[in-house]
């Protein structure tokens, strides 16, 4: 009998010993899961930062033209659609709020 006590109190302690093991690797998990989540958000706020300083750069552009040359009536015409061009995504953003993807 005490050869079987012993067999089954070891199994035991493996048993609790694989299940704490368990438990640190879903904490664990968990963890990085919640790491790649807020690092995916930082990216997304990046991509946008970096969007958005690339139209201001073509703005900055048309405008120094702007004041380089005299070609006032084409740089207002590119400036409008550029315009239009924001119009439209910002209209695309807000449709697309009820997908958790858009602004406002």
């Amino acid at each position: 009998m005490f050869d079987f006590e012993t067999s089954v109190t070891g199994i035991e302690f493996k048993v609790r010993q694989l299940a704490d093991e368990v438990a640190r690797l879903r904490r664990l998990m968990s963890e990085k899961e919640s790491q790649c989540y807020e690092l995916q958000e930082a990216l997304k706020n990046s991509e946008k930062t970096i969007n958005n300083l690339k139209e201001e750069n073509k703005l900055l552009k048309l405008g120094n033209k702007l004041s380089e040359k005299g070609e006032s009536a084409e740089i207002k015409l590119k400036i409008n659609q550029m315009i239009r061009a924001i119009d439209k995504s910002l209209e695309i953003l807000k449709k697309d709020n009820g997908n958790g993807i858009g602004i406002g």
